[in-house]
């Protein structure tokens, strides 16, 4: 079973809601979601901000820490998420930022990536450095959006108290 669908199931049998925010992605984690049987029952929409103008006017990343540290930094990828929640109206929101190629960007190596997760929990972001040319990077910044919304889920289970 993919990712994907070991997330959509998750999230449906469970009654909770995604969505994603987007960067080096463009909406290949909102796709792998929808390509599911039973997506519907659990994602909400995306909102794809390649641009820091889409990332601050319409996720609500603030433009100073955009000013600051570029597109791509973990905290603007928990701003994203945290935007994306809001905006979407979802129980979890998964964001994507980072450098795919074939140029740096922002002083920061093709490959970089920071994915983060908000929940009913809190907000978290990863970092990851992906090998390849930009098709791989962006593939691989997919994969591990999903495995993390995934792992929020699931880890939401075990901290939850015992019946």
């Amino acid at each position: 079973m993919s990712t994907a669908a070991r997330v959509v199931r998750a999230m449906a049998d469970r009654a909770l809601t995604a969505g994603t925010a987007e960067s080096l992605t463009a909406g290949q984690v909102a796709a792998a979601l929808a390509d599911t049987a039973g997506a519907s029952a659990m994602l909400r929409g995306g909102v794809v901000a390649y641009a820091s103008a889409v990332k601050e006017h319409v996720l609500g990343v603030p433009g100073e820490l955009l000013a600051s540290v570029g597109s791509v930094d973990p905290e603007v990828a928990r701003q994203m998420a945290l935007g994306a929640q809001r905006v979407l109206g979802a129980d979890y929101a998964v964001a994507t930022t980072g450098v795919a190629g074939p140029e740096p960007h922002d002083g920061k190596p093709v490959g970089t990536v920071y994915v983060a997760v908000a929940g009913p929990r809190g907000c978290a972001a990863q970092g990851h450095h992906f090998a390849g040319g930009r098709a791989e990077v962006r593939a691989a910044a997919t994969e591990a959006a999903l495995a993390a919304l995934l792992d929020a889920v699931l880890a939401a289970d075990a901290a939850a108290p015992a019946p």
